[in-house]
């Protein structure tokens, strides 16, 4: 037992002699050791052995990039506006004897840094330079930590602005400003897409206005030059066939009985050369003789006097002399015998029936001249 005692107390001893002496440093950390009182070393990751009791582990310091957000600061810009910014620094420390000696707390020296530099740089700008600058905020802070830090045994990484928060009342105003231009802009695109929609409207109707023009043109084009050839080829068949002029005549008075039709006529003007044509249609088809067709073109030329002629009472309420005045009849002006429609239409028989019997003759006499012997016959046929 004597020896027992000893021995604890000599286990004890360098129990505790082997615990000041070993240091185990950790993965990415950096102890200071000082030797009575004075810097010494660097403890370097792993297991590491002091001197004990005048050795002593003064600062542990990670070497790890770190975060540090600082809190909101009030920062007057160049407008006279007061803003909050908040700021995230991401640092390292590259020199532990540094980190530990040159500064008495880095971390409240880093804040403080950033704080002035920020009130220098937005100081400078106005709140909207300020709001959209970011990038550039963030590079004039980085360079300046970043050669302030360096002695301090501290790199900056990056300086980022969090947030920059302008008073409730710039907010308001900004909100306002943001939706009038909004609103600017909406009316604008409005207007555009109006005016793009007349122009494309214009446009259209501009073409379908050409293409109308130009159908109407070519149509009236093909219509005239079919009513020229129409008109050509009647005239080339009129001179190649040598009409003579009581066919011509005919023609003409078969005319007549077409102005009379339709439900709404109520008159239909006889012009003045009637006369003559009715004249040389029966000097045409008579043989100055007392025949049947002579007595039908008398009745013709007096049916065609009698509807021709006016009224002595319109004579003199017109005052118009009977020489410039057409031959008009008016269904109710006709005589009461015969109006001017049933004359224009006996008329047109008489002629026809006075045709037919030219056709007869002449092809009676056709026969005799080619010596057939057959007497001719007349095809006249009684009234």
């Amino acid at each position: 037992m004597e020896f027992l005692v000893p021995l604890i107390i000599a286990a004890v001893i360098v129990v505790f002699v082997v615990a000041a002496t070993v240091r185990v440093v950790p993965q990415a950390h950096r102890f200071n050791v000082e030797r009575f009182g004075r810097y010494r070393t660097t403890l370097q990751p792993g297991l590491n052995f002091i001197v004990p009791i005048a050795d002593r582990v003064r600062d542990k310091l990670d070497i790890r990039e770190q975060v540090f957000s600082s809190v909101p600061q009030p920062v007057i810009t160049e407008d006279n506006v007061v803003v909050h910014i908040d700021t995230v620094l991401y640092y390292q420390i590259t020199d532990p004897r540094a980190a530990a000696y040159e500064v008495a707390n880095y971390l409240q020296a880093i804040d403080q840094l950033t704080v002035t530099t920020l009130r220098n740089v937005i100081g400078s700008m106005d709140l909207e330079e300020a709001l959209t600058s970011r990038e550039s905020i963030n590079a004039q802070l980085r360079s300046v930590l970043d050669e302030a830090t360096g002695r301090w045994g501290i790199r900056v990484n990056r300086v980022e602005i969090k947030a920059i928060d302008p008073p409730n009342s710039i907010k308001d105003a900004m909100e306002k400003q943001m939706r009038a231009e909004r609103d600017k802009r909406a009316a604008i695109l409005h207007a555009e897409g109006e005016r793009q929609a007349r122009i494309l409207t214009a446009e259209g109707t501009r073409q379908q206005e050409i293409l109308l023009a130009q159908g109407d043109q070519q149509a009236k084009i093909l219509r005239s030059d079919g009513e020229a050839k129409a008109i050509e080829r009647v005239f080339q068949a009129v001179h190649a066939n040598d009409a003579d002029p009581q066919v011509l005549a005919y023609k003409y008075l078969d005319t007549l009985p077409s102005l009379a039709q339709g439900e709404n006529n109520t008159f239909f003007v006889i012009p003045g050369e009637f006369t003559e044509a009715i004249r040389a249609v029966s000097d045409a088809f008579g043989d100055h003789r007392e025949s049947p067709r002579s007595d039908l073109a008398a009745r013709l030329r007096a049916h065609v006097s009698t509807a021709t002629t006016p009224s002595p009472e319109t004579d003199a309420a017109d005052g118009v002399p009977d020489a410039d005045r057409p031959a008009a009849v008016g269904r109710e002006q006709a005589p009461p015998a015969l109006d001017a429609v049933s004359a224009a239409q006996e008329a047109a028989e008489s002629a026809a029936l006075a045709v037919r019997d030219a056709k007869a003759e002449a092809q009676a006499a056709a026969g005799t001249a080619s010596g057939d012997g057959s007497a001719p016959g007349s095809s006249e046929s009684p009234r």
